[in-house]
């Protein structure tokens, strides 16, 4: 077998297991760790279309895990057709080779660990949540058809709306879900996710199921403020470097 395909394959395993286990442990951020450490050796839409599989499959599996989905959809439809709308205006952007992909995806990093290590706290009132909902989801969907990653504005916005902890992971993992499903369709669209990636993408859900097992065993004996206070610095850092790798270039 071929060094750079072993190299690739082991890279992408640990990548997974990794986002998988960080996943596990605050219930978010497999795209974000898969997409920002895959994105130092491949196209971010090479590792959006390695991430679709596992990615659906962890998303899913979080929000029926939930209590009820039925009113969360009823409540969010907006913003998750918003998804939708916003992957697919955004399409071309998917596949991007010329840098510009990579320094948005740098530039989210670090707005959301900017976010997440900043103390201030965000309200929205049910008023404004009536027409922030559905530009919300469109943001989030061109990000995501650019980059691969779907937290943001979407994670920030609902920490906003004060959801209670089972309704929180429960409509993060319905915002996964679509967001993911929307993203394959244009990866499928632009010739970018093929029967031979999906393969690979298959094999990926390995690593992310062990390691989201793993965070998840972990989380109950460590102090979860502690460890999002370094998983956020450390997005900070790779957001900076991935950011600034193609204006240095």
């Amino acid at each position: 077998m071929d060094q750079g395909l072993i190299l690739l394959t082991v890279t992408s395993s640990l990548t997974f297991l990794l986002a998988g286990f960080v996943k596990g442990i605050i219930g978010l951020g497999l795209p974000t760790v898969a997409i920002g450490l895959l994105g130092l050796v491949m196209t971010p839409a090479k590792a959006a279309s390695l991430l679709v599989v596992p990615s659906l499959v962890t998303n899913v599996w979080q929000l029926l895990a939930g209590p009820a989905y039925g009113p969360l959809l009823r409540r969010f439809w907006p913003m998750l057709g918003g998804f939708c709308v916003g992957t697919w205006a955004a399409a071309g952007w998917a596949g991007d080779t010329n840098g510009h992909a990579t320094t948005m995806l740098g530039i989210a990093l670090i707005a959301y660990a900017l976010l997440g290590l900043s103390k201030r706290r965000f309200t929205v009132s049910a008023r404004a949540e009536r027409f922030l909902s559905p530009l919300v989801g469109v943001t989030t969907g061109m990000i995501a058809a650019a980059t691969g990653v779907f937290v943001i504005p979407a994670v920030p916005y609902l920490n906003a709306l004060e959801l209670e902890k089972d309704e929180l992971v429960q409509v993060l993992g319905l915002s996964f879900t679509i967001s993911t499903i929307a993203l394959g369709i244009v990866l499928v669209h632009n010739g970018i996710f093929q029967l031979s990636v999906a393969g690979a993408s298959s094999l990926a859900l390995v690593p992310a199921m062990a390691g989201m097992f793993a965070g998840q065993r972990l989380r109950r004996r460590v102090r979860a403020e502690t460890f999002r206070t370094c998983f956020f610095a450390g997005l900070l850092l790779l957001g900076a470097h991935l950011a600034m790798r193609h204006l240095l270039a």
